[in-house]
């Protein structure tokens, strides 16, 4: 009976310090800010830490914006050759696959639609689906690979389309949504704040890098969309997530709407995108590497090599020079020099302030194109091939040691893209006859057409030769 009793006692004295320790531990913290969910009554003084308290019509912007948002489909044509046949697949002609999504933006009521190169390229057809599905075959315009842009019409008046926003203004923490179509999920709206500006992301593929950075949630479909302000403008155009699992990680960049302008207005005007050359070398000044060369700055971009070719040396401007403003505006790194030299086209005036030594010096440029002169580069479609040329600059001649040639500036459907042929490739003959523009390609054509093919041979940017027979019958 006493160990019974004994046992009771125990049990008491344990749960009445189990009690008092509960409530000296937790229930007097709690009047320090801890709380259990089940204490905490709303007074109208506390608020979800997860969804702050902001003063931002974030539905305007997504009703303004989603009907301007079009789902994009890229589709390949299968072709078959003989030995297919043998091995057992179909022999089925113009047999089509989706094999792409992404997204756009309508910029025009008559149908201009602005995407990213990677969602259309290497396609035989492209769809465009409208928010009501509305299906449309676009045309392609024009597309521009070092800024991964692309610019496509369909044929249609009155449509929906957005507005443009000043990319310039944003500002770090600004409320921004991102509008598309991922994993073909239509229309998805997603919110955040820009985490960044002229983020660079040294990918070696591109020449242009000068990213908006947000976290709002994007994924595999979004890249096209749209990045809108809370106006409901837009600022950028969604282009690329970071991840280790291919999915959204909170990270995501877009291409800013004032360098998208520009692309998609020398697109629609001339076929290819107006580059203006300083023709430099360029380092920011925090480096080693800028150290290592005698450049020593705490601002702008440090100039290590000149071309006497181009606009900033025929100037005047010198290797250990260290840009810091163009047009009065201040210049902090090469992502920011860019940027601003991309806003202008060949023939157009510029002011570049510089540092030689301790003094600031004001140079006054006409800018050169890729050739080192001013004038305007135009691409020429040619239709029974299915793609657009361009003439090859001198520094691609240097660098391929070449004397003529004519670089594929895009490949839509046609007779190039059914051979393999693909963008970049640079035709230095047909038929055994130098080329050094699309009218010399056209005049062979023409002449040769009756023999039902041309034989073209070429070059690749990364070295690898190429030789096609194309056939020109229909």
């Amino acid at each position: 009976m006493k160990k019974i009793f004994g046992l009771v006692l125990i049990s008491v004295l344990s749960s009445a310090i189990t009690l008092g320790l509960y409530h000296f531990f937790y229930k007097e913290k709690t009047n320090s800010g801890f709380y259990f969910n089940d204490e905490i009554k709303n007074d109208g003084n506390f608020r979800n830490a997860s969804l702050p308290s902001i003063d931002v019509d974030l539905k305007f912007a997504a009703k303004k914006s989603v009907d301007a948002v079009v789902h994009i489909k890229k589709y390949e044509e299968n072709t078959y050759t003989l030995s297919d046949l043998f091995f057992g697949i179909p022999a089925q002609k113009n047999q089509e696959d989706v094999y792409g999504y992404g997204s756009g933006v309508i910029i025009s009521d008559d149908g201009y639609i602005i995407t990213n190169n990677h969602v259309i390229a290497n396609n035989s057809r492209i769809e465009v689906v409208l928010n009501n599905e509305k299906s449309y075959t676009a045309k392609l315009i024009g597309t521009d690979e070092e800024t991964d842009i692309a610019l496509i019409k369909i044929e249609e008046t009155n449509l929906p389309f957005l507005k443009y926003g000043n990319s310039d203004v944003l500002e770090v923490g600004d409320w921004v949504l991102a509008v598309g179509n991922p994993f073909n999920l239509n229309s998805t709206v997603t919110a955040g704040i820009v985490s960044a500006k002229a983020r660079n992301l040294d990918m070696n593929s591109r020449s242009v890098e000068s990213f908006i950075q947000t976290d709002a949630a994007v994924n595999p479909g979004n890249s096209g969309g749209a990045l809108v302000n809370t106006n409901g403008e837009l600022v950028g155009i969604n282009t690329l997530i970071y991840s280790k699992t291919g999915g959204y990680m909170g990270y995501s960049f877009a291409i800013p709407i004032n360098i998208v302008d520009k692309i998609a207005k020398d697109l629609m005007e001339y076929g290819t995108v107006q580059r203006a050359y300083l023709g430099i070398a360029t380092v920011n000044v925090e480096t080693e590497q800028a150290k290592s060369i005698g450049i020593n700055a705490s601002k702008g971009v440090g100039v290590y090599y000149v071309d006497p070719n181009y606009s900033a040396g025929k100037a005047g401007i010198v290797a250990g020079d260290v840009i810091i403003k163009i047009n009065d505006e201040d210049v902090k790194n090469k992502t920011q020099l860019q940027e601003k030299i991309i806003s202008f086209r060949p023939g157009d005036k510029a002011k570049i302030t510089i540092i030689r030594g301790n003094k600031e010096i004001d140079f006054y440029l006409k800018l050169t194109n890729k050739n080192g002169d001013l004038s305007i580069i135009k691409s020429t479609s040619i239709d029974i091939l299915g793609a657009q040329f361009e003439e090859i600059s001198n520094i691609e001649k240097k660098k391929y040691g070449l004397n003529n040639g004519v670089k594929i500036k895009s490949i839509d459907a046609g007779k190039l893209r059914m051979e393999g042929v693909k963008n970049g490739f640079i035709i230095v003959y047909v038929n055994k006859k130098a080329v050094k523009n699309a009218e010399d390609i056209k005049k062979i054509i023409e002449t040769d057409i009756s023999s039902g093919g041309i034989l073209i041979e070429g070059i690749y940017p990364n070295g690898q030769r190429g030789y096609y027979a194309i056939g020109l019958n229909k």
